[in-house]
């Protein structure tokens, strides 16, 4: 008798237990609801022979020719980034990396940047890439890590251009989204 109890009880944990797991594992996209919420404002302002004070971006290769969609273009940037639309605003945070264009049929970048963050309401920094498919309303890139208050964060922006002034000026609203937060 007491040989079946434990048997029993034996069967009963590894039955709970796998389920435990199992749904620890797969949560329900009804249950996946992100950690860090918050909105913020990329402004890009690139380079011209004319304006070396306010230039915040600058292009380091010319397109080859390939298109008329600037393929092959490569730009390095160190954007602020407020969290309103306003140029003039505070920067919370500055975007720094690299995007450039890859695509020969339509306008499409590849991003790869920091937001480095040093301001009374965050420290720290999030990594994000992707692909911005420039032609949709909205694009989804991934922040793959962090540090500081962002320590091993992982999530996704969205991005949506919010104002374009040619090749000149640009504002991008990034809502992100963080499901890892430790």
């Amino acid at each position: 008798m007491v040989s079946q109890i434990k048997s029993f009880l034996f069967l009963f944990i590894v039955i709970v237990l796998s389920k435990t797991v199992i749904s620890a594992r797969k949560p329900s996209k009804s249950q996946l609801k992100p950690c860090k919420n918050f909105v913020l404002y990329y402004h890009d302002i690139m380079f011209g022979v004319d304006d070396v004070q306010n230039a915040t971006s600058a292009a380091v290769t010319n397109p080859p020719g390939l298109g008329n969609f600037k393929f092959g273009k490569l730009v390095i940037f160190d954007d602020p980034v407020t969290i309103d639309k306003n140029y003039q605003s505070e920067p919370v945070a500055r975007a720094q990396g690299f995007y450039f264009y890859d695509m020969k049929n339509d306008y499409n970048a590849w991003f790869s940047y920091t937001l480095v963050f040093n301001s009374t309401q965050h420290k720290g920094t999030l990594n994000i890439m992707g692909a911005d498919l420039m032609m949709e309303k909205t694009r989804d890139l991934s922040v793959v890590g962090g540090t500081g208050d962002f320590f091993m964060s992982r999530g996704i922006v969205t991005f949506e251009t919010d104002t374009f002034e040619g090749a000149k000026y640009f504002r991008v609203k990034m809502d992100i989204k963080l499901y890892d937060c430790y």
